[in-house]
């Protein structure tokens, strides 16, 4: 949890520097990258949790995978690193991207469902959740067959389940209150 706050804390800041030197764009293309390569490389994750790595071999090699980043997005290294906290790299990245879709009147929304979303389906819901939020939203698609049929649907931090093992348990409940 506290990992969580600092992360917050940082991307803050960086957004803060970022929307001031006007490239937040960048930064955030930047922070994408970062979040991406780190889910996908158990390695890398590894190495920047480990404390027996030295951290100016974590710089090294964030430096050697991360050529070409921004001058805000190198300070970030340089600041995590100062302070003893680039293990939490990663949450960084990705609470920036997040903040960084906050500030533009983007958000993410995660459907859920039993089997894969048509591109018809997929058109609805996006229009759907579009008229519920006012804002730009980007769908995230999740399947899940253990949900049955039917969709839950999660914006922000509002949940909306419509599935049917939902229906099932409530059913389930009802009768076995009675």
């Amino acid at each position: 949890m506290a990992g969580t706050r600092a992360a917050i804390r940082y991307a803050k800041a960086v957004l803060s520097l970022a929307l001031s030197e006007k490239n937040a764009d960048k930064v955030n293309d930047d922070m994408k990258l970062i979040a991406n390569t780190i889910a996908q490389n158990e390695d890398l994750a590894n190495m920047l949790e480990n404390s027996v790595v030295k951290t100016e071999t974590k710089k090294a090699a964030l430096l050697a995978i991360f050529p070409k980043l921004n001058k805000t997005s190198n300070g970030l290294f340089n600041l995590l690193i100062s302070n003893k906290r680039i293990d939490i790299l990663n949450d960084v990245a990705v609470k920036y991207s997040e903040l960084f879709d906050a500030h533009n009147g983007k958000e993410l929304a995660e459907v859920t469902t039993a089997v894969p979303l048509t591109k018809e389906l997929e058109t609805k819901v996006l229009a759907k959740v579009k008229a519920l939020t006012n804002k730009t939203v980007e769908l995230k698609s999740i399947v899940d067959e253990s949900i049955l049929g039917g969709f839950i649907l999660r914006v922000g931090d509002k949940q909306y389940d419509a599935s049917i093992s939902n229906k099932l348990n409530k059913l389930k409940r009802e009768f076995t209150l009675n």
